[in-house]
């Protein structure tokens, strides 16, 4: 017989793991497919606001975290030309104070290993790698999925099914919606370099951000200030197979031009030896993302483009919303999933069109980009850090059913 309290989510990155953390919390059993033989997560760096450490550190990763985490103490926003800074937004324990928690800077690689290693010790949880999915079907019992596995089947049983599965959800398609992402006519590169090869000022606990004609860098300490995470974003288009690919160093600095980047910023992008790059996209806000007890969290839902530095956090809160609806619902997950994405779709509309805005100011050129400096400096750091009180402050809970908060 089914397990009555059994959950099958497809994905084991940040938004699967957190959501298989977050809800056995509530008594709910998980297993976990995930498509990779090895559940790791490559890659640079992370922000974490304080709506996602909140919520992170709830679910007792705290301990876990902080032995890598860097606590930045400000971000620096400056001018892409000649490198003055245009204004200092203050985070550290001012930002602590004000939001209940801390603004962290991580690897991605240190939050997948503490999100796993915290599911790897639940007895509740079973990872399952290595498994593919080919089909699921919803009947009268709950949700069946089928799976690909070492050349063999492996079937899971459910009462609901969560697709956590990125991008390119393999299980949004199977919910009616194949279309494509919207491409964002941009590419991220990434890297990481050891403190030691960036220049002190570099090292420091901050997050720099230089803002050019079409383009942007980057730049904070991880792995307890060992490494620096360089990300850079300009504007082109995707022409390699797949989404992500090995990226040249010397077709990368052709991007950033000297008489456009300033010294500090081009020796910053000369030091890594080995990029990375991305194709960014992201979907239409509103757009439904479940059907009866079948829903999507993360990427594979409402994904949007980096300018925001929300797309883990928000995966990371569909989390704990899905959870906390699926704790007051037990008996009825279709019901409780339609509860958790009306009560996120505001939201995530916001962050997303949030993002495409911060993208296309970030990217300004001649007066424009005059004007907007004018503007950062005016409103000066600390208010600048207020108008993201609506993102920050988020407290991990999901409305009533009259839409007010519990």
């Amino acid at each position: 017989m089914m397990p009555s309290r059994t959950i099958v989510i497809v994905g084991a990155g940040i938004g699967g793991l957190t959501t298989a953390l977050a809800l056995v919390r509530h008594g709910f059993r998980v297993v976990l497919l995930e498509q990779t033989a090895t559940v790791e997560e490559v890659g640079a760096g992370i922000q974490l606001t304080p709506n996602a450490t909140r919520a992170l550190i709830a679910l007792g990763l705290g301990e876990r975290l902080r032995q890598t985490a860097v606590v930045p103490s400000a971000i620096r926003i400056a001018r892409a030309r000649n490198g003055r800074e245009i204004v200092r937004i203050p985070l550290g324990a001012a930002a602590e104070l004000r939001y209940g928690a801390p603004y962290w800077i991580v690897h991605r690689a240190d939050l997948q290993s503490a999100l796993f290693a915290a599911a790897n010790d639940n007895p509740d949880i079973e990872i399952v790698a290595g498994a593919k999915v080919a089909d699921c079907a919803v009947h009268a019992n709950g949700v069946s999925v089928a799976a690909m596995r070492g050349g063999g089947g492996f079937d899971a049983h459910g009462i609901a099914l969560i697709g956590a599965d990125g991008l390119w959800s393999t299980l949004r398609t199977r919910l009616g919606d194949a279309r494509a992402p919207n491409p964002a006519q941009r590419i991220a590169w990434r890297a990481l370099v050891p403190a030691a090869q960036v220049a002190p000022a570099l090292r420091e606990a901050i997050v720099h951000l230089w803002l050019g004609a079409g383009g942007h860098v980057v730049a904070y300490p991880v792995r307890a200030a060992s490494m620096v995470n360089i990300v850079a974003i300009h504007a082109d288009t995707w022409s390699e197979s797949g989404w992500n690919a090995e990226g040249g160093r010397d077709v990368l600095l052709a991007r950033f031009p000297a008489s456009a980047w300033c010294a500090q910023a081009l020796e910053l992008l000369a030091a890594p030896r080995r990029w990375r790059k991305w194709a960014l996209a992201d979907r239409p806000p509103g757009a439904p993302w479940g059907r009866g007890p079948v829903t999507l969290v993360g990427d594979a839902a409402h994904p949007m483009l980096p300018f925001l530095a929300q797309g883990a956090a928000m995966a990371i809160e569909d989390a704990v919303v899905l959870a906390d609806c699926m704790g007051r619902m037990p008996a009825d997950p279709a019901n409780a999933m339609r509860h958790y994405e009306r009560s996120r779709r505001v939201r995530v509309a916001r962050a997303q069109l949030s993002a495409r805005a911060n993208g296309r100011i970030y990217h300004l050129a001649g007066a424009a980009a005059l004007m907007r400096d004018t503007a950062l400096r005016a409103i000066g750091g600390k208010r600048l850090l207020h108008r993201y009180d609506w993102v920050y402050r988020f407290n991990g809970e999901a409305p009533g059913e009259n839409g007010t908060p519990r």
